[in-house]
């Protein structure tokens, strides 16, 4: 399943809709997510971004051994951005280590 994270993009042909980081986890806690695309702006930085999303999947990688999927970031936010892309390098480190990407 692919996974499309954002409050005002329309989501791609194929790609299951999420607006908020607690769908996005519920989902890859099934398995079944076979790629991720996240926007960090989500209206409510309160209630979560899509770096939420990332450290999440960061500890479930490194802690509990769980395979992430493909994940790529598409916010306008160019700080942000950098920051989620530092934390997807991060989680394919882990990873790489395990040999699982």
């Amino acid at each position: 399943m692919k996974v499309f994270l954002d409050d005002v993009r329309v989501t791609p042909d194929g790609w299951v809709r999420t607006f908020w980081p607690e769908e996005v986890i519920a989902l890859l806690k099934t398995g079944e997510v076979t790629e991720l695309s996240l926007d960090h702006d989500l209206g409510d930085d309160e209630h979560g971004t899509g770096y939420t999303v990332l450290l999440w999947l960061e500890e479930q990688v490194a802690v509990h051994g769980m395979t992430p999927p493909a994940i790529r970031v598409h916010s306008a936010n160019s700080a942000a951005r950098l920051k989620m892309q530092a934390a997807i390098a991060a989680i394919n480190r882990h990873a790489d280590q395990r040999g699982v990407a």
